[in-house]
C-alpha cells in the first residue's frame, strides 16, 4: 500500500493497529484479522506495545503474550551479536525494550524466550489452552 492510500486507511479507521516506525508505516488491516477469524483460523501479530495497546482496547477478547527476554544484559548481547546494528540504534532499542518489558504485565502471558523452541512451544501451549476455553 503506497502511503497517501495508508494514511487515508488510518483516517478511515480501517487498521486494527498501525505504527509509523524509523520512517516506515505499518499497520494491521481489522478486515484481514476478521476474515481469518470468522474463516475459524487463529491470528498472531508481532507488534510492539503501542500496537498491542491498541489491539487490547479494539478486541478485548484478544489473548495477549509479551515475549520477554532472559535479562536485559542477554538482549544486549544478543543485538551486538547480530552485528547489524550501530552502537546507537542498539542504545535506543534496549531503551525502548526498558520500557516495554515494564509493561509486561499488561499482558494475559509472558513467556521468557530464553530457548526460541522453548519459547515457541509455551505460545502453542497457550492457544491450544484458548481453542479449549472457546
Amino acid at each position: 500500500m503506497d502511503e497517501p492510500s495508508f494514511r487515508a486507511a488510518v483516517a478511515a479507521g480501517d487498521f486494527l493497529e498501525w505504527v509509523e516506525y524509523s520512517g516506515n508505516l505499518y499497520g494491521t488491516l481489522c478486515s484481514e484479522v476478521r476474515a481469518k477469524l470468522e474463516d475459524g483460523d487463529d491470528v498472531i501479530l508481532e507488534i510492539e506495545l503501542i500496537g498491542a495497546r491498541a489491539v487490547r482496547a479494539a478486541m478485548p477478547e484478544a489473548v495477549t503474550v509479551f515475549i520477554a527476554p532472559p535479562s536485559m544484559a542477554e538482549l544486549a548481547d544478543r543485538l551486538r551479536g547480530r552485528g547489524t546494528e550501530s552502537a546507537a540504534a542498539i542504545a535506543r532499542r534496549l531503551h525502548r525494550a526498558e520500557t516495554e518489558v515494564a509493561a509486561a504485565e499488561e499482558f494475559d502471558h509472558v513467556v521468557v524466550n530464553d530457548d526460541a523452541g522453548r519459547a515457541a512451544d509455551k505460545v502453542v501451549a497457550i492457544i491450544e489452552a484458548r481453542r479449549k476455553e472457546d
